[in-house]
């Protein structure tokens, strides 16, 4: 399975995961870090991960088009999910 694969699918996880969360508990929107910056976050250990794996082997690193298109489907997801159940949230 290509890398750019791994990830859309490990951002729409990390998406949906800080979407449900924030769907179970809304009060964790007040936290030091926000929700946004939760799936920056996702994105930048994934990198790290990939980075330390490969050890920065030519090839192994993500694009920077797949960068943005992950963090899109992670955001869209931690918007889309609070948006569907009905729960009122800050995002930043």
């Amino acid at each position: 399975m290509a890398l750019n694969k791994i990830f859309f699918v490990y951002m729409a996880l990390a998406g949906a995961a800080a979407g449900a969360i924030l769907v179970a508990a809304p009060h964790v929107q007040d936290f030091v870090i926000k929700p946004y910056f939760w799936v920056l976050i996702a994105v930048g250990l994934f990198d790290g991960g990939i980075y330390l794996f490969a050890r920065s082997a030519p090839g192994t690193m993500l694009t920077m088009n797949a960068r943005l298109i992950g963090f899109g489907i992670g955001i869209v997801l931690m918007v889309a999910i609070p948006f569907l159940a009905g729960t009122p949230v800050r995002f930043l």
